[in-house]
């Protein structure tokens, strides 16, 4: 017998990218969730399972639209067709949306309620499991379990930030070593967006989130398959993610000039694609090392964001998130600064002090501020948390100012 889990599918949540700049990649990535949803789907019929665990999250907050409701059905109702049963907890987010409450799932579906049950999946597996009845568990929830069923395989269904993971709310809090302790061969888990296997004997398996969201949620994404054999469990880990969020570093240190640079970026974006499973890889890109031609690339980093985009979707379905440029001078460059001309000296020293006097801060400050009440308020809350994180913004388009000005006149200084 073969099982799916999965959990934190997040249907029709807006995914949040720099590469949504890009037309031609926006509708991939918005429509990112529901691919990996069918992407699971036809796991589940290609790997003949019995059973799907969704173990919470199916929804996204109060994210609602009857489209969603139908995609789904339509999704679940070919499981149906394949005879496979799907056994769903609601989690936080699901406790919140509209749709769950209301939603006519097809029958092949069992949702677990806030009180806790178990259903027999065959005569010698049973699945049990707990719903959240709100949007917040702020208790353990192991309390709501029945008992294993003595003699058979028990499957044991739980939406939990266990014992706190950062960037995660607390939720039915709990220990693995409490997990482990209730006798249940197998913790389906759900919450965590990041993959992790806690636990082998019993199995508690965290499968993380099918489909990354951002550049926050980057490598690939997964689920777990199940394989039951006169009473062992096996756990394989199957790819889901249709697009693939990817942090990437290189080293340009050695390249004497931009043919030199482009020769290997191209080698590096060759090699980055062959390590991305899924279809599409959004990929964020940081030149580190010492450059001969640091303040030519400074000075020209649209161009060059412009040809890495060209070369991304020349290596096969790669698009840029971000170009981030760690790089130094050179160290004879940098031995030689005080060679510079005055005026570029003197320059840079001025503009140095006017980047940190009280005046030019305070107006900085008010022009960023103006800059962000435009943007929507859940953007402009993740960019401006609090005063600090607009001071510190502050202070790095400041100073990206400064290094603007100064790359425009020694880039031609040093061609």
């Amino acid at each position: 017998m073969k099982i799916l889990h999965t959990a934190d599918i997040h249907l029709d949540s807006p995914l949040r990218s720099l590469a949504l700049r890009d037309a031609e990649l926006r509708e991939t990535v918005m429509a990112a969730s529901r691919k990996a949803f069918s992407r699971l789907v036809e796991v589940a019929l290609s790997e003949q399972v019995s059973a799907v665990l969704i173990a919470g999250d199916l929804f996204d907050g109060r994210e609602r639209s009857a489209r969603t409701g139908a995609y789904l059905a339509g999704e679940l109702d070919r499981l149906r067709a394949a005879g496979v049963k799907v056994f769903y907890i609601k989690g936080n987010h699901d406790a919140e949306n509209p749709i769950t409450g209301s939603l006519d799932l097809p029958d092949n579906v069992h949702v677990f309620d806030a009180r806790g049950g178990k259903v027999q999946l065959t005569g010698e597996v049973w699945v049990h499991g707990v719903s959240f009845a709100q949007k917040h568990a702020p208790d353990s929830l192991l309390p709501r379990f029945q008992p294993p069923v003595a003699g058979a395989v028990n499957i044991a269904m739980l939406h939990s930030s266990l014992a706190g993971a950062e960037g995660h709310d607390v939720y039915a809090p709990c220990r693995v070593a409490d997990l482990c302790a209730m006798g249940f061969d197998y913790w389906a888990l759900g919450h965590i967006h990041k993959r992790q296997v806690h636990s082998e004997a019993p199995w508690v398996v965290m499968p993380g989130i099918p489909q990354g969201r951002d550049i926050g949620e980057a490598g690939p994404k997964s689920a777990s398959l199940l394989t039951i054999e006169h009473g062992t469990i096996t756990v394989e880990e199957v790819p889901t993610s249709v697009v693939e969020f990817r942090h990437s570093t290189l080293d340009i240190s050695g390249t004497e000039d931009d043919d030199a640079l482009r020769k290997l970026l191209h080698g590096h974006l060759s090699d980055l694609r062959q390590s991305i499973f899924a279809p599409t890889g959004v990929v964020r890109l940081t030149l580190t090392g010492q450059s001969k031609r640091y303040w030519q690339i400074l000075r020209d980093r649209d161009v060059w964001t412009e040809q890495l985009g060209d070369m991304m979707r020349a290596a096969g379905d790669l698009w840029l998130d971000k170009l981030v440029l760690d790089i130094a001078p050179h160290e004879i460059d940098a031995t030689n600064t005080a060679k510079t001309s005055d005026a570029i000296s003197e320059l840079s020293a001025t503009m140095q002090a006017i980047s940190s006097e009280p005046g030019f801060i305070s107006i900085a400050r008010e022009e960023v501020s103006a800059v962000l009440q435009d943007l929507p308020p859940a953007l402009r809350a993740r960019l401006m948390p609090d005063e600090a994180a607009r001071d510190a913004l502050t202070q790095e388009l400041a100073q990206g100012g400064v290094n603007r000005v100064l790359a425009l006149m020694k880039g031609v200084e040093n061609t």
